[in-house]
């Protein structure tokens, strides 16, 4: 998997636990709506400081954007 995919997925799935739209991730990160939409597309590159800006609002670390995705089959 493209790990600019799996950070997206990892950025939603924190995002969605914690029960947020991505406009209320955006007004809690200070990372535009449309990066966030782009993240979760797997279209951005995050920049180590911004892997730290998205996941510490979300009460995660920037090492738990880059796990890997489990398939369930």
């Amino acid at each position: 998997m493209d790990v600019r995919l799996q950070v997206g997925l990892n950025f939603k799935r924190l995002r969605l636990a914690r029960g947020l739209t991505q406009e209320q991730a955006s007004d809690l990160t200070g990372v535009s709506q449309q990066y966030l939409s782009g993240l979760e597309q797997g279209r951005r590159n995050p920049t180590v400081l911004t892997l730290h800006e998205l996941s510490r609002p979300l009460g995660g670390d920037p090492i738990d954007l880059l796990a890997p995705i489990l398939k369930v089959e």
